[in-house]
């Protein structure tokens, strides 16, 4: 079984040395589902808050810049990219956010952060219409370079 990289020897929680790692490029995908009620899809382009899914996108891509803020043992990146698309589709919106970097670690968190905040920015923008809205499978996708390499959820 392999170790838990966040961990020493004693079990104690560490940030991770990156510095001996190469600086490539890597790519994350992850996506997230906002599962809504019909009448509240319905609703959506006339929502008193403004246009949700384009706020969703906003709010994602700031969520993948404060990551390292969140999380406690993820490295602050520079990030070379960020993308973040809230699509509706039957029964809710799907959210796809993508992050890039060159860097001696990945963009997972990132993407993951990212794909996260902005579903929860759609719950917040139409919470007044339906409290029982649901996020689900918020998932990684797909990740790219690195010692890793290629990864894609199957």
């Amino acid at each position: 079984m392999t170790k838990l990289s966040h961990y020493d020897e004693e079990g104690k929680a560490h940030m991770v040395d990156v510095s001996a790692k190469a600086a490539t490029r890597r790519e994350a995908r992850a996506r997230a589902f906002v599962e809504l009620s019909s009448e509240t899809l319905a609703a959506l382009p006339e929502n008193p808050k403004g246009n949700p899914l384009e706020v969703a996108r906003f709010a994602g891509i700031q969520g993948a810049k404060q990551t390292s803020s969140l999380i406690p043992m993820c490295h602050p990146l520079a990030l070379s990219f960020v993308d973040v698309t809230a699509t509706v589709v039957e029964g809710g919106v799907a959210i796809e956010a993508t992050a890039a970097t060159v860097a001696g670690t990945g963009v997972e968190m990132e993407a993951m952060v990212a794909a996260s905040i902005a579903a929860l920015t759609v719950y917040d923008m139409t919470k007044a219409l339906d409290k029982g809205i649901r996020i689900r499978e918020v998932e990684l996708v797909s990740k790219s370079g690195g010692k890793s390499g290629e990864w894609r959820r199957s």
